[in-house]
Parts: structure tokens; C-alpha cells; sequence
């Protein structure tokens, strides 16, 4: 008894408390946070609420600076450094517009030209270069054309009913196909006759076709001559494909480098699917890499290039130059995507500035830093950029689809390019793949991811006319002597290009990013907030997790169990009730079914006896036990009253 008065006296604290309502007004009146004591010590209704409404408010408003707090955690500031230093020379790539030689691909290319001429000729009149009069497709004479027959050329008549003539049967019909593309959204539809485009069909369903449109004749001719091209070219050699394109000396007439006479070993070949024979200045093979300490024209990169344009295929390219790439040593060059052309009987110089860029991977962005946390298989040994990864992307998932590999793309091991010999159906898969491409529908854009590290080269073209007219002949005689070892006629300014690469300055701009805010700065503001608006620190923060959160997780765990328990030990304390029996005798004593008659009940065992049984009047009345207690009734006298009392 006197543990539980002691008990009583003292202060609830924790899961002591005996209901979470006792425990919340024991932390309001304890707690350091001066809102919630004030909840609970205001008098009247209007002063409680607003105190009630101010630390609400003051919670809201916490809870959203920290949340704005958090969200700048994971944001970047960016950081640009500018160095005057040495800067090392980039690797400069360079490639003829004209993959291969057209005396030497003459042999291949043979029947495919012939066909390719005699479309002309049937679409618009052409024959040996000079222009006829147009005739129609109905005087064609039909012969055994392959290439025709197997993606058929097409004039539209009527584009908005879709009536085409075939080339080179003649003969009209209607197309109903799934897919309709036109190749340019600036097709002239006033004149029928100037819209063509083949079809493509799958092989095993033959329903199943999408027709291509141009709004231009020569798109349409080159495209489909592209189409053949590649599935003739798949079925070459490497070795051959190397010999039939140019050679580093048929390339290279003069270099410099730096004010130093540089030559072919300089240069490092390797072979495109697309433009055939391509060499790398300063490719770092062997390990070394050029650099240069004094920017300028006079110190960078100066070449003479031979284009040779009277050696150059008349249905594959259309313009005369050469493709250069400016990129790093580790960095492939894909040349066909961001080549820069330069034209020919011109000087073309390219100033250069170089930066440097790193970025921050996970949480502050979606980049990744060597490409080894992407799914996509690298095709190119070289590093990842995200160019490499969407070419391998697209590239494994045409051998997925197609069956084999796309002619302008790397390998995949174990697999071949695509030839309509072996895969007639692949140019309609590869173009229904490539579309999927184009419309992010592949996947291969959520998959790829931008580098974090990376090297930028930023290029400024000027052009001049080159050899100037006063220079020209002796020039031109010069060069002409150089190579006539290997040639036999005069040059012309047609068939030369000079491309000047060099530094502008020699300032290496470094982009970087740099968390805004570390842990440190964070915590700071959290506490910077929590005593702005509740005059709290993170030992009320504590205080406030073990209250709100663990005491009250006990004290609902204690109620429970203290229900369990009751419920449990009641199920134990309950006897099975017996049937009641007939023609049982009377009971007698006080007529109560656990007293006999022979023993008169206690005061201890009448507080235990059991509620009677319904419409049973007792005979005895119970005795009255309230007599015990009168030497009770004057205990609260004064001693002096008890004595006379006595007497």
C-alpha cells in the first residue's frame, strides 16, 4: 500500500504514463519547445487555440524549409576554371567523301549502275548524261532486272489516292500499306510526276509493306542505290575493301605540324563501313601524344589533301571534299554523325578552344562515369560516350530482331552483316527497326546515359580561296611534280583541299560541378530552422522521437497486453457450469448453494459468495456485520474522551 501511494505521488514519465493522453500532457508540460506548455497552460478556449494554431503552423512551416533544405542537398553549382598551361594536340581524323575508288568498285557495282541509269532514263528522260524529254513509265521494255525487281521504284500519279506506276513493269496499281512515309514533309503534291519512292515488303507476308516517298527523284535514287550499295559491300572482303580505297599517299600531299614537316607515319589508318579508308593524326597508339605550346595557324595542323574527284562514284555522293573529325585519343570518330566537310579549291582553317567537363553522377544526375553500370555491350573499344552506346543498342538489338547486323555499325561477335542473299527480309526489318529508333520507341534512349567526363573541342570554320589566281599555276605545277610518281597529268585546284587545324588560345577552360551543400551545411540549417520556429535543438528532436514514437508505441503494446492478459485469465477463472439436476431436496441453512446449514458464512467467505439463483427469496436475512465495526467509530476521539467514556 505504501509503494502505491508513493507511486502515485510521483511524475509520469515514458510508458510509465498509463494512456498516451497522460504521456502527451506530460512532455507539453516538460518539454523545451515553449508551444506545446503553452497548449496546455493557456486558460480559456480562444487562447489554447490560437496557441494550438500557432504551433501547427510553426511545425508546417518547418517541415517545409526542410524539405527545401533537402532538395537543395542534391543540386549542383557549377564551377568554370580557366588554365594557361601546354595543351595537349587532339586527334584529327580525316576522311575522302568518295569511300572507294569508282575504277577500282567499277567490277561490283557494274550491274546495279546499269539499273540505276536506266530508271533515270525511264523517270525523267536521262541518257549518258544529256536530258531528253520525260516519258512515261509505260515505255519501259521490261528485262530482267534484280535489283528493280526486288525493291521496285515507284511515281505517284495521284499521292492523295495512293495510285502508283511501277518501275520497271508499268504497271499501275493502288498501294494499301500500314506504314505511309514521306520522306520530306515539303512533298509537292501539285505535280504527282515529281513525287517517287520504293517499297519495301516483308518476304513472308507480302501485305505487310511501307512505302517510302520523296519529294525529290534524286533523294529517291540515292536512297535506293544506298540500300543496294550496302548489300553489295557486305558481301566484300575487308582485305579487298581496303585496297579498293585510298591510300595514305594518295590522300596526302604536304603536312606540318608545329612548323615541322610531318608525313604518312604520322597518321594511323583504319577502315569506315561508310567512307572507306580514314587516317587519324595523332592517334596515340603508340602511346605518345602531341602537344603544342604556342597557339596560332602557323603551329597547328597543315595538310594538302588529294580528293581526286574525277575517280568519285556518280550515284553514291553528290559532293566533292573531304570529312575531318576533331576528338580524343579514347574517343571513337564517328565521322558520318558530326563530321565537319571541307570543300576542295579552298583553304579551310579551324580554330580550336578546348574544355574540359565533369559532371556528378548519382542523386545530382542521371550520367555515368565508365559505362559500366549500362546494359548495353560497348562495340567500339573505345570509351563510352553516349553516341557509342546508342549505336550498340541499336546494332545488337537489329541482330535481335533481324537476324544480322547493320553494314555501318561494328560487329557484334557471332554475327554477320545483313545481305539479301542470306536475310531477304532484312531492309524491311531495318527500316521498321529504325524508324522504332527514331521514335524513342526501342529503348535504347532510356537505356543510354551521357558520360561525366568529357572533352569538348569547340571549332571555328573560316574559309579562302585557295590557290589564289596569281599562285595558281606555279602551285599547281609543283604539287603535280610531288606526285607525279604516281600519276601521270596536271592537277587541278578541283582536286585539292587545304585544311589548317590549330589552337586559338592556349586557355583550357575546365567545367565543373560541385554539390552545393554537404551534410555539415545541411545539419546547420535543420538546426537553424528548428530553433527559428520552435526554439528546439536536436535534443528536442530526440526527445520528440522517443515521446511521440517509442513511449507511445509501449503504452498502446502495454494496453494490449494488458487485455490479452485479463481476457486470458478470466477464460481460466470461469468453472464449466454443470446441468442442474431434478427432484434434488431442499437446500437449507441460509438457502445460498456453497453455505451448508451446519456452517454459518464469515465475513471473508460472504464477500466471495456467488450471486444467487434467479426468483430465489431467502428465508434468513443475512446477519448484520456492521456491529464489528464500532470501536472504528471512535478512533478519530481525543484521547481525554476515550478515558471518561470509560469511566
Amino acid at each position: 500500500m505504501i509503494k502505491a501511494k508513493i507511486k502515485k505521488t510521483l511524475p509520469v514519465t515514458g510508458p510509465q504514463a498509463p494512456t498516451v493522453s497522460e504521456l502527451m500532457h506530460w512532455y507539453c508540460m516538460n518539454t523545451n519547445t515553449h508551444g506545446c506548455r503553452r497548449i496546455v497552460v493557456s486558460r480559456g478556449r480562444l487562447r489554447r487555440f490560437i496557441w494550438i494554431l500557432l504551433t501547427l503552423s510553426a511545425v508546417g512551416l518547418i517541415l517545409w524549409q526542410c524539405a527545401e533544405l533537402v532538395m537543395s542537398y542534391y543540386t549542383a553549382s557549377v564551377s568554370v576554371t580557366v588554365q594557361f598551361q601546354k595543351l595537349p594536340f587532339p586527334a584529327v581524323t580525316i576522311c575522302n567523301i568518295n569511300p572507294y575508288k569508282y575504277s577500282a568498285m567499277k567490277e561490283h557495282l557494274s550491274e546495279l549502275d546499269k539499273e540505276t541509269k536506266n530508271a533515270l532514263e525511264t523517270l525523267y528522260g536521262f541518257s549518258e548524261g544529256k536530258s531528253k524529254i520525260r516519258r512515261d513509265a509505260d515505255d519501259w521494255n521490261a528485262t530482267e532486272s534484280k535489283f528493280l525487281e526486288r525493291i521496285p521504284l515507284l511515281k505517284f500519279k495521284d499521292l492523295s489516292k495512293k495510285t502508283v506506276t511501277e518501275i520497271p513493269s508499268g504497271n499501275k496499281r493502288k498501294i494499301e500499306t500500314s506504314v505511309f512515309h514521306q520522306g520530306s514533309s515539303m512533298v509537292n503534291t501539285g505535280d504527282p510526276q515529281d513525287v517517287v519512292g520504293f517499297q519495301l515488303c516483308d518476304p513472308n507476308n507480302s501485305s505487310d509493306c511501307a512505302v517510302y516517298t520523296f519529294s525529290s527523284g534524286v533523294n529517291a535514287i540515292q536512297e535506293w542505290y544506298k540500300l543496294h550499295y550496302m548489300n553489295i559491300m557486305a558481301q566484300i572482303p575487308l582485305e579487298t575493301k581496303v585496297n579498293m580505297g585510298y591510300s595514305a599517299e594518295d590522300l596526302l600531299l604536304t603536312c606540318f605540324f608545329d612548323g615541322i614537316s610531318c608525313d604518312t607515319r604520322n597518321f594511323t589508318p583504319f577502315h569506315h563501313p561508310l567512307h572507306g579508308n580514314c587516317y587519324t593524326f595523332n592517334s596515340g597508339e603508340d602511346g605518345k601524344v602531341l602537344t603544342t605550346s604556342t597557339g596560332g595557324s602557323e603551329y597547328g595542323l597543315q595538310v594538302v589533301l588529294y580528293i581526286e574527284e574525277a575517280d568519285y562514284n556518280p550515284f553514291l555522293v553528290t559532293s566533292t571534299g573531304a570529312k575531318i573529325i576533331v576528338h580524343d585519343q579514347q574517343e571513337h570518330p564517328f565521322i558520318e554523325d558530326i563530321g565537319t566537310e571541307i570543300e576542295t579549291a579552298v583553304a579551310t582553317s579551324i580554330g580550336m578552344h578546348f574544355t574540359r567537363s565533369h559532371k556528378l553522377s548519382k542523386p545530382y544526375s542521371d550520367c555515368t562515369e565508365t559505362g559500366t553500370d549500362i546494359p548495353v555491350a560497348n562495340l567500339y573499344n573505345k570509351s563510352y560516350s553516349l553516341q557509342i552506346c546508342l549505336h550498340s543498342c541499336f546494332q545488337r538489338a537489329m541482330v535481335d530482331t533481324c537476324g544480322c547486323a547493320q553494314y555501318a555499325q561494328p560487329l557484334p561477335p557471332g554475327a554477320e552483316y545483313c545481305n539479301y542473299k542470306k536475310y531477304p527480309n532484312w531492309m524491311y526489318c531495318y527500316y521498321k527497326l529504325h524508324e522504332k529508333f527514331v521514335k524513342e520507341q526501342l529503348g535504347c534512349q532510356q537505356i543510354c546515359k551521357e558520360a561525366c567526363s568529357f572533352k569538348e573541342w569547340t571549332l571555328t570554320t573560316s574559309l579562302a580561296q585557295w590557290p589564289s589566281s596569281v599562285s595558281e599555276d606555279w602551285m599547281l605545277r609543283v604539287l603535280s611534280w610531288d606526285k607525279g610518281q604516281k600519276i601521270n597529268k596536271m592537277l587541278n585546284k578541283t582536286d585539292l583541299a587545304n585544311l589548317v587545324v590549330f589552337y586559338k588560345d592556349l586557355n583550357e577552360r575546365f567545367i565543373s560541378e560541385n554539390p552545393a551543400n554537404n551534410i555539415v551545411i545541411l545539419l546547420s540549417n535543420f538546426g537553424g530552422q528548428l530553433g527559428l520556429w520552435m526554439s528546439c535543438s536536436v535534443v528536442c528532436v530526440i526527445e520528440i522521437i522517443e515521446v511521440f514514437f517509442i513511449d507511445s508505441f509501449f503504452i498502446v503494446m502495454r494496453h494490449r497486453w494488458q487485455k490479452a492478459k485479463k481476457w486470458w485469465n478470466d477464460r481460466k477463472a470461469t468453472p464449466p457450469q454443470e446441468p442442474p439436476q431434478r427432484n434434488a431436496p431442499a437446500k437449507v441453512g441460509h438457502d445460498h448453494p456453497v453455505c451448508p446449514d451446519e456452517d454459518l458464512p464469515t465475513f471473508n467467505t460472504a464477500l466471495h459468495l456467488p450471486l444467487p439463483q434467479e426468483n430465489h427469496m431467502p428465508r434468513t436475512p443475512p446477519p448484520n456485520y456492521s456491529t464489528l465495526q464500532l470501536n472504528a467509530a471512535f478512533t478519530d476521539l481525543q484521547p481525554d474522551a476515550l478515558e471518561g467514556r470509560s469511566h
